[in-house]
């Protein structure tokens, strides 16, 4: 028996699929032969939808935080701190022009 390559499922199909598991108009049995995905993760989707719903509508996300703008600032000085050096260091190489 050939194994089946490892499938990679949208995550707007996996809500599709948990939707239709929510709603319960079939079975799981019927909706794993519907849409070629095993029961058990079926269940899983329906699962997670379940507890990661209140999410939807709760507060930002982790993406939606305010960068943390003096961390950024810290780095932005140690960049401009290295380029001046290789700058220098290029020029006393003969490697850059003094003109820049």
């Amino acid at each position: 028996m050939a194994k089946r390559k490892r499938r990679n499922h949208s995550p707007l199909f996996k809500s599709k699929v948990a939707l239709a598991a929510l709603k319960g108009d079939k079975t799981v049995a019927e909706l794993s032969s519907q849409f070629e995905v095993h029961p058990n993760q079926i269940t899983d989707w329906k699962r997670q939808l379940q507890e990661n719903a209140a999410n939807v509508f709760g507060e930002k996300h982790e993406k939606e935080k305010e960068p943390d703008v003096q961390r950024m600032q810290a780095k932005i000085g140690q960049l401009a701190l290295e380029n001046d050096f290789l700058e220098n260091a290029l020029i006393k190489a003969g490697l850059l022009s003094a003109k820049r």
